[in-house]
């Protein structure tokens, strides 16, 4: 039996990945915030005044990534760097007004990405989808191989079984 790369739940994953990101910077574009400048505004909404390593360690990026990061958003006036009294090598950054109330507005989109993404699912569903994503998420960020890889047997090939892949769901909401 041929492996059909397109049944796998990585490949599903990585589709909806993409889409997820492209309607979330139609959401973003509204606030004039750019996908990834999102989850630094909700970092530093939910504890202000972090340093620049903090940041790249909440959002798992390298700290030349959050550098230049901030350094847009502080160019748009969302976000401000004081250097530490103690230590001028040490910067704090802190949303400014305007940057808070963008942080507001995200979580807005993201609640509205949420309802859109997920249309169609129960609530045991939305809960089984979180966990199961949460152990994908585990499993990636783990170095090296895990211990115990099942091979994939010829009747375990990922598919859609019993599922309608042409499927159409409202994305009314």
């Amino acid at each position: 039996m041929v492996y059909d790369y397109r049944k796998s739940a990585t490949y599903r994953l990585t589709q909806a990945a993409k889409l997820y990101r492209n309607r979330a910077a139609s959401e973003l574009s509204a606030l004039d915030v750019h996908p990834g400048q999102d989850a630094l505004l909700k970092v530093l909404s939910e504890i202000d005044g972090q340093t620049m390593g903090a940041i790249a360690e909440a959002l798992n990026v390298r700290p030349p990534t959050v550098t230049k990061m901030i350094s847009r958003l502080g160019a748009q006036g969302f976000v401000r760097r004081e250097s530490a009294d103690r230590d001028a090598r040490l910067a704090r950054v802190y949303l400014t007004e305007e940057g808070r109330a963008r942080a507001e507005g995200i979580a807005d989109a993201w609640k509205r990405l949420e309802r859109i993404a997920l249309v169609g699912m129960t609530d045991k569903d939305r809960k089984k989808l979180r966990k199961l994503l949460k152990q994908v998420e585990t499993n990636l960020g783990a170095t090296g191989e895990p211990e115990e890889t099942p091979p994939l047997a010829a009747e375990e090939v990922p598919g859609d079984e019993g599922v309608d892949t042409d499927e159409t769901f409202d994305e009314t909401v």
